[in-house]
């Protein structure tokens, strides 16, 4: 029985459990700022269909399809069959009328992604499936409907396409250079798209314990008797604020070859946003509709956009972030305090019982 008291049939699946629906939900009312001002102004861009059409012929899409036809197990309701019905369930919630074909691979490592040009297709391993309880495998799932329903399959479809196509020209020095740089923006746009596709699998869950154990199991395995939530946040608060400018230089050099932002990361802003008045409006039944996605304006998305980097920035403990905030605010000694921020690059550190040299902050 769905929360308005009616029994559904199809793939109108109701949950297992009471839960909020969203009929129309445009995925403008999930996506993270950053994420959506790219995708706005994307869809907006005259010609933009008809590029991502010719590019199809180009993309490994029909062989990928072919690959995991052969090669996994298609999800349905002869085949895991409780997997079908967390599908349907999310395709439910979030009002996605077509649902996409799932399937299951044999890898150990957890994963899921959602790829395809045309129609996007969900791919899940048998590590992720073995790992998960229901309600964290249905806010992975809701994870991936909602990357579905923000058309970021087709992007991911094209990273996944470019870092292939690196590797093979990678003995050619300016042609990879040039790729890579493709590939770079790309990964900091889908790092952003994870952060909008975690706040969906939270829309189809409605678990915020669910999904923040998910996120830890990722991390740290199927050990939850020796995980806590809290205490997995704690690392999130001090990855952020702690140590100096060198480690926010590291920390910038460990995530641009990743396609995620980091686990405790996601779980930090997760946690943030189901907190949120937007959130909270948003499950009162106040969001944005697809209905008026053509009259959205690509100036304002900007401008959200914009407002929430100044926010991040202003209000992260980074270092590097701090540095750049009192930069703004025309604060004095920055010289001094880049140059003891970096010391440790030349200088070893003093061995035990020594005394630092240099000024005290």
């Amino acid at each position: 029985m769905s929360d308005d008291g009616h029994q559904h049939t199809g793939h109108e699946r109701v949950p297992s459990r009471q839960r909020r629906r969203f009929p129309g939900i445009s995925s403008r009312a999930y996506e993270h700022p950053a994420d959506r001002s790219a995708l706005v102004a994307l869809r907006k861009l005259s010609g933009f269909d008809t590029v991502f059409k010719a590019l199809s012929g180009l993309l490994p899409e029909r062989s990928l399809r072919l690959l995991f036809l052969s090669d996994s197990v298609r999800v349905s309701e002869r085949q895991f069959t409780h997997l079908h019905d967390m599908l349907l369930d999310a395709c439910y919630i979030l009002d996605l009328e077509k649902v996409p074909p799932m399937y299951v691979t044999q890898d150990p490592q957890p994963s899921a992604m959602c790829i395809g040009l045309d129609e996007p297709i969900i791919v899940v391993s048998t590590g992720l499936v073995e790992l998960l309880d229901e309600e964290e495998m249905r806010a992975v799932i809701g994870h991936e409907v909602g990357h579905a329903l923000s058309g970021h399959s087709v992007y991911r479809t094209i990273l996944l396409f470019l870092t292939s196509l690196a590797l093979k020209v990678a003995w050619i020095p300016l042609g990879n250079l040039a790729i890579m740089a493709i590939i770079t923006a790309l990964r900091e746009w889908f790092r952003k798209s994870e952060l909008s596709a975690d706040r969906a699998g939270l829309l189809v869950g409605q678990d915020v314990q669910a999904s923040m154990r998910g996120l830890m199991k990722i991390a740290g395995g199927n050990h939850l008797h020796e995980m806590n939530v809290d205490a997995f946040l704690e690392q999130a608060e001090e990855y952020e604020s702690g140590g100096d400018l060198r480690d926010s230089v590291l920390k910038i050099l460990n995530v641009l070859p990743r396609s995620h932002p980091f686990t405790t990361v996601r779980a930090a802003e997760l946690k943030k946003w189901a907190e949120s008045r937007d959130y909270q409006r948003l499950m009162d039944g106040h969001y944005p509709r697809r209905s008026e996605d053509k009259d959205t304006s690509v100036s304002d998305s900007f401008r959200e956009s914009a407002a929430s980097y100044a926010s991040d920035v202003k209000s992260s403990k980074d270092p590097l972030m701090k540095l750049v905030t009192d930069l703004a605010g025309g604060a004095g000694d920055i010289g001094g305090r880049v140059r003891r921020g970096f010391d440790g690059f030349r200088n070893p550190p003093p061995a035990k019982g020594d005394t630092p040299g240099g000024d005290e902050e």
